[in-house]
């Protein structure tokens, strides 16, 4: 098979599992839908605090797509150890390199897109209720910000996909980085501060805030983060390549 229709089959897996379509329109739907919710009873209430960060804050939201985006790249790549799909897929494609470059192309292009679109519409849509507190696009940092959230989206979902290809189960995988993003980084945190930022979730969210007092910056947190997916990436191939189907 050629390089575009394998990457046309692996699209049309992802379109055709409800699993992988749902989680992947859930990165959108949930974030614009806690915007909706806490930016009306309680955005400009936040905007008096001492230590408010506006454009940190505009992104709150954003807490819940990086749940929605693991959740795509676990299942987008858990469907193919249902079944013995894996077994189809590899005697359709029996370039082992081809199919896994394929698939996670597909993952990482499907959630830069939806990412990006998400980022931008709770941006805009969070703002349209702050009143006299609002800050636009042409704010210092907002557009990077926008576009940084969403490259960090893709990245975390690349790194569920790179680790759901290793341990060959989406379950263990949403296991692990649930509460790696939701409890580990804070616990670290009141350890070891310097050592917290450079956790995936932690690192890549530094392009969220307008003021960051550690030691690393916007587009090089977003790069530590690039390391934790390319890593498990890596790992994943490696796992494809080795082990039987």
């Amino acid at each position: 098979m050629t390089t575009t229709a394998v990457v046309h089959s692996e699209w049309i897996k992802i379109r055709s599992v409800r699993a992988s379509w749902g989680s992947l329109l859930s990165v959108l739907v949930a974030t614009l839908a806690i915007t909706l919710l806490a930016f009306p009873l309680i955005g400009q209430a936040e905007a008096d605090n001492p230590d408010y960060d506006a454009l940190f804050s505009a992104f709150y939201a954003i807490n819940f797509a990086q749940i929605a985006a693991i959740s795509f790249g676990a299942t987008a790549f858990s469907s193919e150890f249902a079944h013995g799909a894996l077994r189809v897929s590899l005697a359709a494609v029996p370039r082992r390199g081809l199919f896994y470059a394929a698939k996670t192309a597909v993952i990482g292009t499907a959630a830069l897109v939806l990412g990006l679109i998400t980022s931008f519409a709770t941006f805009l849509v969070g703002q349209l209720f702050m009143g006299e507190y609002a800050i636009g696009l042409g704010e210092e940092g907002a557009l990077s910000a926008c576009v940084g959230a969403g490259v960090y989206l893709a990245l975390m979902a690349l790194f569920a996909s790179g680790l759901t290809a290793l341990l060959r189960s989406g379950v263990a995988v949403l296991s692990l980085l649930i509460p790696l993003v939701l409890i580990v980084g804070f616990v670290i945190g009141d350890m070891n501060a310097g050592v917290a930022e450079f956790l995936p979730d932690r690192a890549g969210q530094v392009v969220l805030h307008s003021d960051y007092d550690g030691s690393l910056g916007p587009w090089l947190g977003l790069g530590v983060t690039a390391l934790w997916a390319a890593a498990a990436v890596g790992a994943g191939w490696w796992a494809v390549r080795r082990r039987d189907a």
